[in-house]
This record gives structure tokens, C-alpha cells and sequence, in this order.
């Protein structure tokens, strides 16, 4: 695997997040009806913070939780080993809320048609929002994010990595060849 281009470094990272939120807020009118949901496992790390810049911006506190949605995922059957399946901690109602429902990278749109469906199992939203810190294109599903930190256009041969300092000790994100 080889880097190809350093798209964001830590700095970088903090100043999306701010935007993010600000936009978010803008949007929303404030954070009264807010409910942060992450996407295991990086998409809940950055739920948290921009929850807590939400919170720091307004001053009223936005709750956040983490959606898990393997078992929601349409390709779990076509993998022959047993998926790994871990918690979902939504410790709010969602009813009559505006989810801002938080990943790292948008890629065919499977990940994010799975975590609509688990939430709908959890309740009725007023609206759901989704906030991607990359939209790197290669959609396979009519999904599109509301609120996104970079557009990054690639090929089949590349991936974007999100690195956060909660799983990986830094913040960045790169855009990486996979091919050999």
C-alpha cells in the first residue's frame, strides 16, 4: 500500500470539524432537536467530537451515541465467517429528533442504506442528516451526505484512511494506492 497524497493532517482535521458543525448548526437552527449518531468504529469517534464542538458552540448539550449495523449490512451473508457484531449505545429517543448520523468516508452508499434501516428500527426521526468527513465518489446506492469535509475523487485502485487519534494515535487522512 502507498501514499498518494496527504489530504488532511491534524490541524486540517480540527478546522473540518469546526466547519462541519457550524454548518450544521447553520442548517438546524441551533442544536435543540440535535442527536449525534456515530457509525462504528471511526464514524463514532468523530460523532463525539463534533458533539462536543456542537455543545461548545451553543452551549447546551447534544447527546451522542454509536450505531452499529453489521447485522443491517446486505453483504454479511456473502462472507463465510461470522460477522463481528459489537454494541449500539443510543441511550436517547430518537422520535421526532434531528439525527445527524456521522461516518468517516461515503463510498457505494451500502453503509450508510444499512444504518437508515437500524435506525428506523429505533425509532421515527424528523430528519436524518449525514455528515462524512470524505465523499470519495462510487456510489452504488442514490445516497448523498448533507454536510462533507473533502470531495476526494478516486479510482477502484485507491482507498481513503481516516487515521484518529482515539484508534490509530494521529489524525490525518490519506488517499492510498491498494493496487501492487
Amino acid at each position: 500500500m502507498k501514499v498518494l497524497q496527504n489530504i488532511l493532517d491534524e490541524g486540517g482535521f480540527d478546522r473540518m470539524i469546526s466547519r462541519l458543525a457550524h454548518e450544521i448548526l447553520e442548517r438546524n437552527q441551533g442544536v435543540g432537536a440535535l442527536v449525534v449518531i456515530g457509525l462504528r468504529t471511526r464514524g463514532e469517534f468523530v460523532a463525539q467530537r463534533l458533539a462536543a464542538k456542537l455543545s461548545d458552540i451553543e452551549g447546551g448539550a447534544v447527546p451522542c451515541g454509536v450505531l452499529d449495523v453489521t447485522l443491517y449490512r446486505d453483504d454479511v451473508r456473502n462472507h463465510l465467517r461470522q460477522p463481528e457484531v459489537r454494541v449500539t449505545d443510543i441511550s436517547f429517543d430518537i422520535s421526532d429528533r434531528d439525527v445527524i448520523l456521522v461516518d468517516d468516508v461515503l463510498f457505494t452508499g451500502r453503509t450508510v442504506r444499512s444504518a437508515l434501516n437500524a435506525l428506523i428500527d429505533l425509532g421515527r426521526p424528523r430528519t436524518i442528516q449525514l455528515v462524512v468527513l470524505v465523499d470519495r465518489g462510487h456510489r452504488e446506492i442514490p445516497i448523498r451526505a448533507d454536510f462533507i469535509g473533502k470531495n476526494v475523487p478516486t479510482s477502484r485502485g485507491q482507498e481513503v484512511r481516516v487515521r484518529l487519534r482515539e484508534v490509530d494515535g494521529d489524525d490525518a487522512i490519506d488517499l492510498v494506492s491498494i493496487e501492487e
